[in-house]
């Protein structure tokens, strides 16, 4: 078993280890988790005790299968939730984060599964990332951020990388949501950033956006 704090910590090195080819340091983890690298020092010592991870020195973090599937269970109940709290309870996508956060810890695999069940097995969660299976089996996107499409390209939203409230209702506010289609029809060269058709909708939007919305291209 493993307490609240040791699963934030397998999680957080999880989502850091998915965008990493080498291993994950440890001030990358205290900035991850907003805390002090001698608390993660601390922390990573704990854990690998416990067989979740292992560390080399000037190797960083890596962890082992059974941290992988511990992590991926961990993502798999927060998204699970995620999907809950919007389908059945109406709430927005920019307010659940907060709330499976809590929920994500708890223990009953049978919930869970029941929880999938009861959802219709989703394969997404309401932000567009992917769900783990209850192996921790994660299945890979192909996708891409809109700051990547040329001049006339087009792709359909299917994610967001700042998942944050005040992004999602930034969003909101400009009417851009999953699914939509995205088309490019300008960008600046003096400070990037981009003119798009949401739909039938002219916008204007900075680098910082383009670079925080993932598209399929079509």
């Amino acid at each position: 078993m493993f307490t609240l704090s040791e699963e934030n910590y397998l999680k957080a090195i999880y989502h850091l280890e998915l965008d990493a080819v080498k291993g994950i340091s440890t001030n990358a983890i205290a900035k991850k988790l907003e805390t002090k690298a001698s608390s993660v020092t601390d922390m990573i010592k704990k854990l690998s005790e416990k067989e979740v991870v292992v560390y080399k020195k000037y190797k960083g973090v890596k962890l082992t299968s059974l941290g992988k599937k511990t992590a991926a269970s961990i993502v798999r109940k927060h998204r699970l939730w995620e999907v809950f709290l919007v389908d059945k309870l109406n709430f927005s996508w920019d307010e659940v984060h907060d709330v499976a956060e809590q929920l994500e810890h708890i223990k009953s695999s049978k919930l869970v599964e029941q929880l999938d069940a009861f959802l219709g097995f989703p394969s997404h969660d309401p932000h567009g990332d992917p769900i783990p299976d209850k192996e921790g089996n994660l299945k890979t996107i192909d996708k891409s951020l809109l700051s990547t499409l040329l001049k006339n390209e087009s792709g359909i939203c299917i994610g967001v990388d700042d998942s944050s409230s005040e992004f999602l209702k930034f969003l909101d506010k400009k009417g851009i949501t999953l699914g939509q289609q995205i088309t490019v029809l300008e960008k600046e060269d003096f400070d990037d950033s981009v003119s798009i058709k949401v739909d039938d909708k002219k916008l204007s939007i900075s680098n910082k956006i383009a670079n925080n919305l993932y598209i399929k291209k079509i």
